[in-house]
């Protein structure tokens, strides 16, 4: 076997062997007796139940029912009481309802973590759908395999990067979770800040607790938010698989991906949701309430939308995408219904993505997050018919379906915080920035196939500088260490807009969404041109125009259906034509 035969067949494999075992180093080196940037709280992990406390887990398990205090029961009988006496003393009535409380919020954010899973094959169906036959199965194999490899890259390194150091700020982590109390080893510079009974550890800059799920990160809460947490991070994972659809290399999407997982998305995942800079530009700074992103407009979407810009950008248009004097050429997907399916699942998912977000089942704000998602939904799949309706002399189907996503991206953010008349707007003005955006971007030379830059980075942008126009304070009191007894001199006053009093909202806003674009744009667009100077970013162009199907997978979507044709079919003449429309367009 030659050289090069060896490095292209076993490179991946001796790759991922190197990252498991430096992962592994880093999680036995963030073991549970790690020093902490703060000083923790004495805590026990408590792998079998649920943490809360500070001192002591809330709940004491027992051998009759797993989390429960301590009880009395006859195993014969098959009886049990939560209590050891004939009646509960205070103390055991407060246990059993507290465990109450935190029970059905883990069981939602569970089944909302389920949902935004099933997203995935939304997703699949979406971007394979408009991608065209030869290219079905590679479309769909990446759409599954990115799932596998973003979960590995978050499990590794990204969720102790981006949630292990929760606590290690004045924001505290999650406390309808019970505060996931063992994440609380913070990376931070500057100076420390004083907010209430609380000192921080200065700016946030990314966790260092929880490499692997080991040492404090071993607790059955800090679990169950991991499992939430990576299914958001696996949509952003998501989104550059049908942008750079049809002419991606499968090495190239399996190294990006784990990327996106291990540390691109996690970092700025940190700093709004980790208790990061970003979030604490509120209590340090005066900044209103820091960033502030309910679901992930920015978090989620607008890094993925901002990682397709960049690598469409260096990766180059599809062949026969423009013609001589640069005007696109529509190129049509192979399969609406499927499209329109997709559509659909992951409407549906996104109930989960939104209303799952406050990780609460107790909290009766999850309403009005769900209702404001589907009335944006709505909103944004009638405007975008109506603007291609009037402006080509027919409701494009896919546009429709790309203006009800837009308009789910950027309610994703602010479904907490705005009423539901200000969701319909919201999504009324994504169904039509997002069908214009497409033109927009395909007219400036940049051929995103399923138009996911628009939909997840015009709109997440949309979606975060709406949270601050029309957040009207009804929600979100203590958002960050802000306004915990009152916020504009109102008791009980949350998240506000410009439009409700508060225009530093609004900047807070649009410097998050400055920071999302720039730091996805420079790392991001860095680690793909480094993957693509040493494995090729790009396939070549027989493969291209042969279909990626069989050179890159090895399987054809549809044996029965097309005749799929392999590079060496393809004509020398057709291959140098379209070697040199690409050398063109890079001109």
């Amino acid at each position: 076997m030659s050289v090069s035969g060896f490095t292209s067949r076993w490179c991946p494999l001796l790759l991922m062997a190197a990252f498991i075992i430096s992962t592994s180093t880093l999680a036995r080196s963030a073991r549970a007796d790690t020093p902490t940037t703060r000083p923790a709280p004495a805590y026990v992990p408590d792998p079998a139940g649920f943490s809360g406390g500070s001192t002591e887990p809330l709940f004491t398990p027992n051998a009759n029912l797993t989390g429960w205090p301590t009880g009395t029961g006859d195993p014969i009988k098959g009886t049990w009481k939560p209590y050891a006496g004939d009646k509960p003393t205070v103390e055991e009535v407060a246990k059993v309802a507290t465990k109450g409380l935190y029970s059905i919020n883990l069981v939602w954010m569970l089944v909302c973590g389920f949902m935004v899973m099933f997203m995935q094959a939304g997703f699949a169906l979406l971007e394979t759908g408009l991608c065209r036959a030869k290219n079905a199965a590679h479309t769909m194999w990446m759409n599954f395999m990115v799932y596998a490899l973003g979960i590995t890259g978050f499990f590794f390194c990204g969720y102790a990067l981006m949630c292990g150091g929760a606590n290690g700020t004045a924001i505290g982590g999650p406390g309808m979770l019970g505060g996931i109390p063992g994440n609380a080893d913070m990376c931070s510079v500057g100076s420390a800040v004083t907010v209430g009974s609380v000192t921080d550890s200065g700016w946030g800059l990314f966790g260092k607790t929880g490499f692997c799920l080991t040492g404090k990160s071993y607790d059955g809460m800090s679990v169950a938010w991991f499992l939430f947490m990576m299914v958001f991070m696996d949509t952003t994972a998501t989104i550059p698989t049908g942008a750079l659809a049809e002419r991606w290399s499968s090495k190239s999407f399996f190294y990006f991906s784990l990327a996106i997982g291990a540390f691109i998305y996690p970092i700025y995942g940190c700093w709004i949701w980790g208790g990061g800079w970003l979030s604490q530009l509120g209590y340090r700074s005066g900044l209103a309430h820091g960033v502030v992103d309910f679901a992930g407009s920015s978090v989620v979407h607008l890094q993925g939308g901002a990682l397709a810009f960049i690598t469409c950008l260096l990766l180059g248009p599809r062949i026969g995408k423009y013609d001589a004097n640069g005007k696109p050429r529509p190129i049509l997907g192979h399969h609406m219904p499927m499209v329109m399916l997709g559509t659909f699942i992951l409407a549906f998912g996104w109930f989960g993505f939104n209303a799952g977000s406050s990780l609460a089942g107790t909290d009766g704000r999850i309403g009005v997050a769900a209702t404001n998602t589907m009335l944006a939904s709505a909103a944004g799949a009638l405007t975008s018919c109506v603007y291609m309706w009037m402006r080509f002399g027919k409701p494009d189907p896919s546009m429709c379906c790309n203006g009800m996503l837009a308009a789910l991206v950027a309610i994703t953010a602010c479904s907490g915080y705005v009423a539901p008349w200000a969701a319909f707007l919201i999504g009324g003005i994504s169904g039509v920035l997002g069908a214009w955006s497409v033109f927009f971007i395909e007219n400036i030379g940049i051929d995103d196939p399923v138009g996911a830059i628009s939909v997840h980075g015009v709109n997440g942008a949309w979606g975060m500088l709406a949270l601050g126009l029309f957040a009207d304070g009804t929600y979100g009191a203590g958002k960050n260490a802000v306004g915990f007894t009152e916020y504009l001199g109102v008791a009980g006053k949350g998240v506000t807009g410009l439009f409700y009093g508060d225009s530093k909202q609004f900047f807070a806003q649009a410097i998050g969404v400055a920071t999302c674009v720039a730091w996805n744009v420079a790392v991001g667009g860095l680690v793909f041109f480094i993957i693509g100077k040493t494995v090729g970013n790009r396939v070549p162009a027989d493969v291209e125009i042969a279909g990626l199907d069989l050179p890159e997978v090895g399987a054809p979507g549809y044996p029965e259906f097309i005749e799929h044709l392999s590079p060496e079919q393809i004509s020398a003449s057709e291959v140098m034509a379209a070697r040199a429309e690409l050398a063109g367009r890079r001109r």
